[in-house]
């Protein structure tokens, strides 16, 4: 049996996983960026059946029995025919996948995410989407401290709302904006693996700590145990979310709250793991192998 990670070379969290499974003695193959020396033919009439040539290397689609995505962003335009063809193969394949395209695309609409947060039971901020100056102002107004963030998935940094921006306020005709209120607190990045579980504290003095300015301070990360219910939530939200493999945004408001933020469906786990042992690429690994 066969894992499929599909996805750039030099991609760190598939070159990880990809030493993960090497270690484990596990069979993989690889497509990457440059699909072309590679092709799939399949078919789905009352099963799978085709099969993936890669190099050369004809693979019969029963031997796929997991698969780990991680493909490169197509640069301009639409992906191409095989990209079309791997995304719908894994959407209907009968296998493990990390993860199926249906369950990523909720990360697209960042309101309804949060929505699905909410309703599995983390705090969430108070949150306004709009192009009306005016219901901004007043939000602003209300909550003093707000940041802005990216309605879609497309990645943004998170900002906080100060004169400058209530100054251009007028421009949100525009764009529909996300502002929410600031929550005042410390960062933990938790990724779950299956049923595994691994949380990152941040140390950041920066709004976002992707992106720490020159006043920020270095950003620290450092392992901590989460309480036992906040853990449990980030299983069922995992499950819930139909996402094995899992990179959840919290924070532990000063208010005592567990706030929950985003969920990202295919996370860059490898800038979180501070252990030189790789434990998330390793579980990742497992799971894909336990097929």
């Amino acid at each position: 049996m066969l894992t499929l990670l599909w996805g750039s070379t030099d991609d760190p969290p598939l070159a990880a996983v990809a030493a993960a499974l090497v270690r484990a003695g596990a069979a993989f193959v690889r497509v990457g960026a440059d699909t072309s020396d590679a092709a799939l033919d399949w078919r789905c009439d009352g099963g799978i059946s085709g099969a993936l040539t890669v190099g050369g290397r004809r693979i019969d689609l029963g031997e796929v029995r997991s698969m780990y995505l991680r493909p490169a962003p197509a640069i301009a335009g639409a992906p191409d025919a095989l990209d079309r063809a791997l995304y719908t193969f894994a959407e209907v394949a009968d296998a493990r996948v990390l993860s199926r395209p249906s369950a990523m695309a909720a990360n697209h609409a960042k309101p309804y995410q949060l929505a699905q947060l909410e309703a599995l039971g983390f705090a969430v901020p108070e949150t306004l989407v709009t192009t009306d100056a005016e219901a901004a102002r007043a939000f602003v107004a209300r909550h003093r401290e707000v940041i802005y963030k990216s309605v879609s998935g497309v990645r943004s940094r998170v900002a906080r709302v100060g004169e400058a921006q209530i100054a251009r306020l007028d421009d949100l005709r525009w764009c529909p904006t996300q502002l929410q209120r600031r929550v005042a607190g410390r960062d933990v990045r938790v990724h779950v693996v299956g049923e595994a579980v691994f949380a990152c504290e941040v140390l950041s003095g920066a709004d976002d700590y992707r992106y720490p300015g020159a006043g920020d301070g270095p950003t620290r990360l450092r392992p901590v145990a989460l309480p036992a219910e906040v853990e449990r939530r980030c299983r069922v939200a995992s499950r819930a979310l139909g996402l094995p493999l899992a990179g959840i945004d919290l924070r532990r408001g000063d208010d005592g709250r567990w706030y929950a933020f985003e969920v990202n469906p295919s996370p860059a786990f490898t800038c979180f793991e501070v252990d030189d042992a790789r434990p998330i690429a390793a579980a990742v690994a497992r799971w894909l192998a336990a097929s």
